[in-house]
């Protein structure tokens, strides 16, 4: 991995190791390769009870009846909930309450929750469940997102319409106009299957009732609060009866911002008055948490013989599925992103959000913009190939520079130029070529499984350019809060941050010491467990912890410092010198008492996108990667060996080597997924994959080595002039593998995840 120098001074050295900008390991590393981690599915209580859920087998049907007698008469069993034993408001939801604690009077998909039980043994709680008796009048699923959104015949998912969002984004000139002056025009429609977050960790808690009426909940969420905000009502309780702790999370990627089985433990923990510990089996994990919309887009670029685009237009339908969580706002990602970071003089843009009866779908990594980068990606290559151009040569002509504007009006600020990154890039040295005599046939696609001697493989190489929003947009107040102590224990001082920021893996944990030590100069830094006893972090999404977190620590912690030179000044009569004199001298001069300060930070504002023509800054920050990726394809038995992928990305500021490496990587292995394999299957409404059997992820046999060329372009509103980085990749990578395989195998590929029969059944 490569890094080039920051193009700005930091804001300030670390003054010893451990701080902003160097490597560090994570304190719970060790802990999660050895097993030792303590995940929200290892929690326990003496004499607790276990929860169930029941789900619905239907993706659509109309309740005529639910008899819970049978269930509630199995031995063992000390409570079984319903849609009336709700003890306050019924629906929840991130954006929109549309969505029952507990199916009412009909069910939107297959795997809606419709009763609860609680039992002393986590099959005796199944075995109940399995008795409750629900009448059904099963209706035809909608399950065509295009029809939903625009056939007046219809049936409704929602009485209210079944489009929940549309986002036109309109620039430029009349794109009618601008089409006459093409001298090129292509067009394709591309689709994007549902992908799963597929985090290893499955849903789980525990719900202890509280002698006050209240109840403590141990979750692994991504944001305590917005969890809090949903829960409080619907169990009608004040917020301050909430207590809410974060337990190990086991990855999350998006698909732990929606609620799961937080209220329903909460639930039966307050009917029962016992702990209730509910921990989902992965079958029920697939039908328990929101996945990736899935898309279908048309779009149409036209440009001159000298290969600048003149116009694009494009229709993207993302399946939103029963319920609205964050739809809405992912089709204001995948609007204002929609045509990438290019410089087109006439754009036209209609994104719809809609409901059917197919799984729900909200968050992931990537939110929205993913899908529409794998179309625009694969218009640049086709617009490239039509032209005779090189694809990167014709993406450097096209490419937006800093001061140029995006399809939103929105202008590109402080970042690197895409033209040299592409140019970067395709600089970056290329993996060896196969040797046909002496190969490994390991090394060959499918060669694990010996299927190859190297007869029919091509090689292939592929690019991809992606452009994301870092925090979130449209108007949100995005803050977070952070509580900094400093004392002395045991004779040298000790820091302690507190926030309730969710650690799902991205690092967190260990950035804000590393911010900690660099502010106050303190080795000894310890970090509170995440509790919402303190003020709200936001959401871990967005890729904004590290700036906005990152922020609140890095303000608390200033104005600590600002009280430890005043006490030092006031107490040995002058000022420090430095940074290391003031806290060489805290034993003296702090004794027994403590710096405490809680600071919020709030990024610059935004606006909400017009509704007509989509103009707005609605963005806090953008970040840019590019991939490179290089392939070998069996062209006659439609296997793909990922030979090497190269990226280059710029962060504004490295904060943590190691763990920058570690997200970039992370990234680039979920783009492969929805490249190659990821998908889960739905046929007439209906999950066909529920598993990890049958629905597949990225292996280290899958992820190939990496170059990484990284680029701190700082952007002065952040906190150290850093740029959110773990999300970018993901986008970028999957476009250039498919290109990769398209190069090698010649053929238009049109959808992702490419699968063996796409290949060679077409070659």
């Amino acid at each position: 991995m490569t890094m080039t120098p920051a193009k700005v001074p930091r804001e300030l050295d670390s003054p010893l190791d451990g701080g902003v900008g160097e490597s560090r390991r994570r304190p719970d590393g060790t802990l999660k390769v050895t097993g030792e981690f303590a995940y929200s599915s290892d929690l326990w209580l003496e004499g607790m009870l276990w929860g169930v859920t029941l789900r619905s087998p239907h993706p659509r049907a109309r309740i005529r009846s639910i008899d819970v007698s049978e269930a509630l008469a199995h031995p063992g069993v000390e409570a079984v909930l319903t849609h009336e034993d709700v003890p306050g408001f019924k629906f929840y939801g991130l954006e929109h309450k549309d969505q029952p604690v507990l199916a009412i009077d009909q069910v939107r998909y297959q795997g809606e929750p419709v009763a609860l039980v609680a039992a002393d043994h986590p099959e005796v709680a199944r075995r109940a469940a399995a008795k409750i008796k629900v009448d059904y009048e099963v209706l035809t699923p909608i399950t065509d997102a295009r029809r939903a959104a625009f056939d007046p015949d219809c049936e409704k998912v929602h009485e209210d319409g079944n489009v929940v969002r549309h986002q036109p984004v309109i620039f430029g000139g009349d794109v009618a106009e601008a089409r006459a002056g093409a001298d090129v025009i292509v067009s394709e429609t591309f689709e994007v299957g549902i992908q799963d977050q597929a985090f290893l960790g499955p849903e789980s808690g525990l719900a202890v009732p509280g002698e006050d009426g209240g109840v403590d909940l141990y979750v692994a969420t991504q944001w305590m609060h917005s969890d809090l905000w949903q829960i409080a009502p619907c169990l009608g309780l004040p917020e301050e009866k909430v207590r809410m702790t974060m337990a190990g999370v086991g990855g999350a990627f998006g698909g732990r911002e929606d609620l799961s089985m937080q209220i329903h433990a909460a639930m039966l923990a307050m009917r029962t008055g016992k702990p209730v510990k509910i921990v989902y089996n992965r079958e029920e994990s697939f039908f328990g948490h929101v996945h990736r919309h899935p898309a279908r887009m048309r779009y149409e670029y036209g440009a001159t013989r000298d290969g600048k685009l003149v116009f694009a237009e494009a229709e993207i339908i993302l399946d939103g599925g029963a319920y609205a969580s964050s739809t809405p706002n992912v089709v204001g990602n995948a609007a204002s992103l929609g045509v990438g970071p290019y410089k087109i003089p006439s754009i036209r843009v209609d994104a719809y959000g809609v409901y059917t009866n197919n799984p729900p779908c909200g968050a992931m990594r990537g939110f929205g913009a993913v899908q529409a980068c794998f179309a625009y990606e694969s218009m640049m290559d086709r617009m490239a190939a039509a032209l005779g151009l090189d694809p990167v040569t014709f993406r450097q002509i096209n490419a937006a520079h800093p001061g140029d504007a995006l399809a939103t009006g929105q202008v590109l600020e402080h970042m690197a130029p895409l033209a040299e990154m592409l140019g970067r890039l395709k600089a970056m040295p290329m993996p060896p070529e196969r040797d046909a005599a002496g190969h490994d046939l390991r090394e060959l696609p499918g060669g694990v499984s010996n299927t190859t001697h190297g007869e029919g493989v091509r090689r292939g190489v592929g690019y991809g350019v992606g452009i994301k929003n870092i925090c979130f947009s449209e108007g949100f107040d995005d803050y977070s809060t952070a509580r900094v102590r400093l004392s002395i224990i045991g004779g040298e001082p000790t820091v302690l941050v507190h926030t309730s920021a969710a650690e799902v893996g991205q690092g967190l944990v260990t950035l804000k010491a590393q911010i900690a030590r660099s502010e106050l100069g303190v080795r000894r830094v310890t970090i509170a467990p995440a509790d919402n006893q303190v003020g709200s972090a936001g959401s871990s999404s967005a890729s904004r912890q590290s700036y906005m977190t990152g922020g609140a620590v890095k303000v608390a912690c200033e104005a600590v410092r600002e009280r430890m030179f005043k006490l030092f000044e006031e107490r040995l009569g002058r000022p420090p010198a430095s940074l290391a004199e003031a806290v060489e001298h805290l034993p003296e001069v702090l004794g027994d008492e403590v710096i405490d300060e809680t600071r919020e930070f709030h990024h610059h504002r935004t606006e909400r996108m017009d509704p007509v023509t989509g103009q707005a800054n609605s963005h806090t920050q953008l970040a840019i990667c590019v991939h490179r990726a290089v392939v070998d394809v069996d062209v006659e038995l439609g296997l793909v060996k990922v030979v090497e992928l190269a990226a280059v990305q710029d962060v504004g500021k490295i904060m943590n080597p190691l763990s920058l490496e570690g997200q970039i990587h992370g990234g680039t292995a979920q783009g492969l997924g929805l490249a190659l394999m990821e998908e889960i299957v739905v046929a007439d409404g209906k999950v066909r994959n529920p598993s990890f059997t049958d629905y597949l992820i990225p292996t280290i046999l899958d992820m190939p080595p990496m170059r990484l060329d990284i680029l701190e372009y700082a952007d002065p509103r952040a906190p150290y002039g850093l740029r959110g980085a773990g999300e970018p990749p993901t986008l970028s990578s999957t476009p250039a593998i498919v290109a990769a395989i398209r190069d090698a195998s010649g053929l238009a590929l049109t959808r992702v995840p490419v699968r063996p029969e796409h290949i060679a059944g077409s070659s």
